[in-house]
């Protein structure tokens, strides 16, 4: 059964209440929009050849190309929901935030900045 999709309004809702104070966001702001995001992702970006992780909050595969079908996928990436959220808003770089440690990446598939920011979730209100 599929997991249930959040309404874009919610979704954009759950982004701007988590921007306007990333550092001090709740976790049920931070759940709702980076299972957002990852959603978002997996629409704009549908495949099974990169696994994106946020833990706790979820997980989506991404991008076209070879597939895992068991255990670890080859090309993982982890991070944190602020750290998404601040990707997907245009309010950190890629290479920023791998080189700051808050991308954990493995794989020749897991460069991903050509994914961020994410236009959809990126509209001033």
């Amino acid at each position: 059964m599929p997991r249930p999709r959040i309404p874009q309004p919610d979704g954009e809702a759950a982004i701007q209440a988590a921007l306007a104070d990333l550092d001090a966001a709740d976790g049920t702001t931070l759940a709702t929009a980076s299972r957002y995001v990852l959603q978002v992702l997996g629409d704009e970006h549908p495949g099974r050849s990169v696994e994106v992780r946020v833990p706790p909050f979820g997980a989506v595969q991404l991008i076209e190309g070879p597939r895992h079908t068991r255990g670890t996928p080859p090309n993982v990436v982890e991070m944190d929901a602020r750290t998404l959220i601040a990707l997907a808003t245009g309010q950190a770089t890629w290479g920023g935030a791998v080189r700051d440690a808050r991308i954990q990446a493995s794989g020749s598939r897991s460069d991903l900045a050509h994914l961020f920011p994410i236009a959809q979730v990126n509209r001033p209100q």
